[in-house]
């Protein structure tokens, strides 16, 4: 059934809510998708999505919270006993089941696990919170299908058909020796075309791409994506097979970096969404908007200094925005692309030789941007001095703009820190500051002033 999420459809199961009408409601969206049941949680209020999780089943509402925003989700938590959380988190793989559970008060953890009823399940979601959250062995889930060597193919058939109950989708099948160390994957077709007497360490295929319990995620996403992978098998430290990774995973992480790279670019250095409160979008903002302050401050100091020069050249007062902008326009998009690379893992060879390209990069759209500009001007007030005066400071500028934005998150990704913080006001103010006061120089050396 195609999932409408007009007005009258909310109006009328918030109706159905208020009269407390579960059998029409449970008749209602029997039918529909968990991300559909999610999108609708989202439209009502926290008393009113609580309600319906309650009332449908677990096996759709359990995947509907990982859908939801996670304000919302804390909220319907909240108005949740352990016992119905642990409902909830049976019916989910034991990753996500773990990512719930790190949401809950440290108190609340230990309940609602002892209210879970399937121990080995409550057991492989106690493992994963040992890991370190950017980790590989918090981002895997301990459901997949494995198989020894030492099986016969009619032996590995019976087992596989019990271990899938478990298993929401079979991507790969790993083979493991006898003391449960990953050798390989086998492949269906072959299991399918080998006699049932023949051994799987004839069958299997040896070569198999893991990552161990400790691989950070973003090394995880990067394999992934090299290598086209579906899922991935994670090992410890002993080679032993623990868990598997689905791309759904991975598609998720990016996602919440992406996100996270792109709000620090914008200056905004917490996590937050549109919807949360003044106070905590306040917190995340303020502090780059005083970085801005400190830019503009540097930047009037500097012009108070050229004060003199200022008042009898105003041309020179005109142009300084455009210098400013241009500045901040280069530096952004010069670190955007380094930051993007290292990001990918696009970027090889020393810094040394990415300054020298971006350098020369910057040379040709400076030269090409200062000779329309030398020639707006000369139009304009028929002064070559002036002309020149400005457009080789533009030049001049768009050159040291490239090279520091280049630079700087080449630096601090040396340094093991996040580069996206180089990008939007950090880049713009420094260079705002930068180049102002190369402007100024330049333009006072070559008018003799």
């Amino acid at each position: 059934m195609q999932f409408q999420l007009t007005t009258d459809f909310i109006s009328s199961i918030e109706q159905l809510i208020a009269n407390k009408d579960g059998h029409a409601l449970r008749e209602l969206l029997k039918d529909y998708h968990f991300a559909d049941v999610a999108e609708l949680l989202e439209e009502l209020n926290s008393d009113e999505a609580t309600y319906l999780i309650k009332l449908l089943e677990s096996e759709i509402t359990s995947e509907a919270l990982m859908e939801l925003d996670e304000d919302l989700r804390e909220r319907i938590l909240d108005n949740l006993t352990p016992a119905e959380i642990a409902q909830e988190l049976e019916e989910l793989d034991t990753d996500d089941a773990a990512d719930i559970i790190a949401e809950l008060d440290d108190n609340i953890q230990k309940e609602v696990i002892d209210k879970i009823t399937d121990e080995e399940h409550a057991a492989d979601i106690v493992e994963l919170l040992n890991y370190d959250e950017d980790t590989a062995g918090a981002l895997m889930a301990k459901e997949l299908v494995q198989v020894k060597e030492t099986w016969t193919v009619a032996g590995c058939v019976r087992e596989m058909r019990r271990q899938a109950e478990n298993v929401t989708r079979v991507h790969s099948i790993y083979v493991t020796n006898k003391e449960g160390q990953l050798t390989g994957r086998l492949s269906l077709k072959d299991l399918l075309t080998a006699s049932e007497k023949t051994k799987i360490s004839e069958v299997f295929i040896p070569k198999v791409d893991s990552v161990t319990v400790h691989t950070e995620n973003e090394e995880v996403a990067r394999i992934m994506q090299k290598y086209d992978l579906d899922a991935i098998p994670v090992v410890d430290e002993n080679g032993i097979l623990v868990g598997r990774i689905t791309i759904d995973d991975i598609v998720d992480f990016i996602k919440e970096e992406a996100e996270k790279d792109y709000q620090m670019a914008a200056g905004i250095s917490q996590d937050v969404e549109a919807d949360d409160s003044v106070l905590e979008l306040t917190r995340a903002r303020l502090p780059w908007l005083f970085l801005g302050l400190l830019g503009g401050v540097g930047a009037a100091a500097i012009m108070g200094g050229f004060e003199e020069v200022l008042n009898n050249h105003a041309i020179l007062l005109i142009f300084t925005p455009l210098i400013a902008a241009m500045a901040g326009n280069v530096g952004v998009q010069s670190s955007a692309i380094i930051v993007q690379g290292l990001a990918n893992d696009d970027i090889k060879g020393s810094i040394g030789k990415r300054l020298i390209k971006e350098m020369l990069l910057a040379m040709l759209n400076g030269a090409a941007l200062a000779i329309v500009l030398f020639f707006f001007i000369w139009a304009w007030e028929g002064e070559i001095a002036y002309g020149l005066s400005i457009s080789i400071s533009l030049f001049v500028v768009i050159i040291f703009a490239g090279i520091i934005g280049t630079f700087i998150p080449l630096f601090l990704h040396k340094r093991g820190i996040d580069p996206a913080i180089a990008t939007g006001p950090f880049i713009t103010t420094s260079n705002d500051i930068f180049g102002i006061l190369i402007y100024l120089w330049i333009a006072k050396l070559i008018l003799g002033i």
